[in-house]
């Protein structure tokens, strides 16, 4: 077979680990199991070995079978997601694995839907960067590639609070109460967005129940506070209009950059989504924003502002912006979760 599904589930099983996601710790323990007897796990993700760790193959077989919970057909294996109002109990893995084996067909098929992690705790680690750019006195046009449903392009919609300072509508579903440690930004300046756009190649429609029930399946099932805040963000998604496209990253990026647009900082974002690009697809999308950057002026600055893995462990979010002094330099914000939370703020 020639390729080591054994290490990817252990690196999938640590990730999750770090993030707080006990059941799965178990239920990876099972699936690695289930490998070293050849048995219906091996046989999802077999076909998909050969594609590089990066493109989260666990993540999407989870997010598969937490499908079959969410929609009622494994009530058995439901009984032991707190996400379906169930409690891990110590058979889970016996159950996990019956029902991959009863539904294996399908969870072949749906292993290879792009994960759908639209993790609306990154809008907290973006904030900072956001009040930054607004301190330039100017409207943001905000540009997000790999936008899923384009949840966090309604950011200024959500509530931060940090002791007796907050930002955002006091009545907004998703509350953020205390999400900086070590520091945090000035929650002080005023943000005005005058356009909010997106591109994805898998776009959802947050007003699409089977959209929603995707959303919800990438979760992990033992983690409430997340689902809270997804349910709390399709409200905010309910209200506040956004067009996200079906396109290429990159194909995308250059067209929105083509034409300075002067009376706006033009914010290029994204979070955890370079190491889904092809190569070639990263590479010309940051051609595109640094030629952007290079044909900024104090009338049409460009940003671009990003929150991707910097270690095992943590993202960083990092914050360009153009017409700068040569050498443009990239200032390090903060250093997150791979989820949003807590932001480790580090810009003063």
């Amino acid at each position: 077979m020639g390729h080591d599904l054994e290490a990817l589930v252990r690196a999938q099983r640590k990730g999750c680990a770090i993030g707080g996601s006990a059941l799965y710790e178990t239920v990876l323990d099972a699936v690695l199991a289930d490998l070293a007897v050849d048995g219906p796990c091996r046989a999802v993700l077999e076909p998909y070995a050969p594609e590089p760790h990066a493109r989260a193959t666990v993540l999407r077989f989870l997010a598969a079978v937490h499908t079959l919970v969410l929609d009622g057909r494994a009530p058995g294996l439901a009984a032991h997601y707190p996400s379906a109002g169930g409690t891990p109990g110590p058979d889970v893995s016996v159950v996990f694995v019956a029902t991959v084996a009863e539904h294996l067909a399908e969870l072949v098929e749906r292993t290879g839907e792009p994960i759908q992690t639209n993790e609306v705790g990154r809008s907290a680690a973006l904030l900072g960067g956001f009040l930054v750019l607004a301190a330039t006195g100017l409207p943001l046009r905000v540009l997000e590639v790999g936008s899923s449903a384009g949840l966090n392009l309604r950011f200024d919609h959500l509530r931060y609070e940090a002791g007796d300072d907050a930002f955002g509508p006091a009545d907004s579903p998703v509350r953020f109460v205390e999400p900086w440690v070590g520091g945090r930004p000035r929650l002080d300046a005023p943000i005005r967005v005058v356009e909010r756009r997106g591109c994805d190649v898998n776009p959802l429609d947050p007003a699409d129940p089977a959209h929603q029930l995707r959303l919800r399946a990438c979760l992990w099932p033992d983690q409430p506070d997340r689902r809270q805040r997804l349910d709390g963000a399709l409200a905010v998604a309910a209200t506040v209009p956004v067009t996200v496209e079906r396109a290429d990253a990159a194909t995308w990026a250059v067209a929105r950059l083509a034409d300075p647009v002067p009376g706006v900082v033009t914010v290029v974002v994204h979070t955890i989504v370079a190491q889904y690009l092809e190569a070639a697809t990263r590479r010309d999308l940051e051609a595109a924003i640094r030629a952007a950057g290079a044909a900024a002026t104090p009338e049409a600055p460009v940003a671009w502002l990003c929150m991707e893995p910097a270690t095992e462990t943590e993202a960083e979010v990092r914050l360009t912006l153009w017409p700068k002094p040569a050498p443009v330099r990239t200032h390090v914000l903060a250093r997150t979760g791979f989820h949003g939370l807590p932001v480790r703020w580090l810009a003063g």
